[in-house]
Formats: structure tokens, C-alpha cells, sequence
């Protein structure tokens, strides 16, 4: 039996997803990086949080033993691990003051955080929904 996650939760969820992500893309609006820089990180967030919502509906299928294929659970791993290091090596690299590394890693860190809570939450709605009926 899936119990429904509490509104609070859910809340929290949408939040921390909403503050990384918004927090990301403000400081890369405002940054003076080339454009080109811009879209670099704009595109490693976007597809850090497809790979991790990915990754969390593999792992989550594969434990309640819905078949998911060995490549596609490797290549969710994969993507998630890869846009973290994507993102690593473009910081490091980065002519950006240490503090402003900090914010866009911990920015990303948050973002992907919240979107793997609020997939989680999605996904225990409706199965919850799904067991009253």
C-alpha cells in the first residue's frame, strides 16, 4: 500500500525545485559570461533534471519489478553521473569568483534534488489515488 505524500511535502518539493531552478537561471541572466557560456549551463541543467527523473523511475520501476531494460537503467545512471561531471568540469574551468561556483553548483545540486522529490511525489499521488479506487 502506497501512501499518499503529505501536502507539506509535496510543497517542499515544488519549492526546492523551483528555488534551484530559478535561482540557476537568474544567476546565469545576470552573469557576465558569454552567451555561449550561458548555454553551456543552461543546457547541463536541463539535462541533468531529464537524467535524474529518469534515473528515479528506473530505480523505482526495477523495485517494484516493473521490467526496465539494462540499458536504459545504465544509460539513466550514466546521463545523471555525466551531467554532474558536465557541470564540475565547466566550473572548474570557469573564470567565475569561487563564491559564484559555489551558488551554481549548490543551485544545481537543489534543482535536481527537487525534481527527483516532486517525480517521487508525482508517482506515490497517484499510485495512492490509483489504490482507493
Amino acid at each position: 500500500m502506497i501512501q499518499k505524500p503529505s501536502n507539506a511535502f509535496i510543497a517542499a518539493a515544488w519549492i526546492a525545485l523551483g528555488i534551484g531552478m530559478i535561482g540557476y537561471i537568474i544567476g546565469l541572466w545576470r552573469s557576465d559570461m558569454e552567451l555561449n557560456e550561458k548555454g553551456y549551463y543552461f543546457t547541463v541543467l536541463m539535462f541533468g533534471l531529464f537524467a535524474v527523473i529518469s534515473l528515479q523511475k528506473a530505480v523505482r520501476d526495477k523495485l517494484e519489478g516493473i521490467p526496465v531494460t539494462e540499458i536504459y537503467y545504465g544509460i539513466s545512471w550514466f546521463s545523471t553521473l555525466l551531467t554532474i561531471t558536465l557541470l564540475v568540469i565547466g566550473l572548474w574551468n570557469a573564470e567565475l569568483l569561487p563564491s559564484e561556483k559555489g551558488f551554481y553548483a549548490f543551485a544545481f545540486l537543489l534543482a535536481l534534488f527537487g525534481a527527483i522529490t516532486v517525480q517521487k511525489n508525482t508517482r506515490d499521488s497517484k499510485l495512492a489515488t490509483n489504490n482507493l479506487n
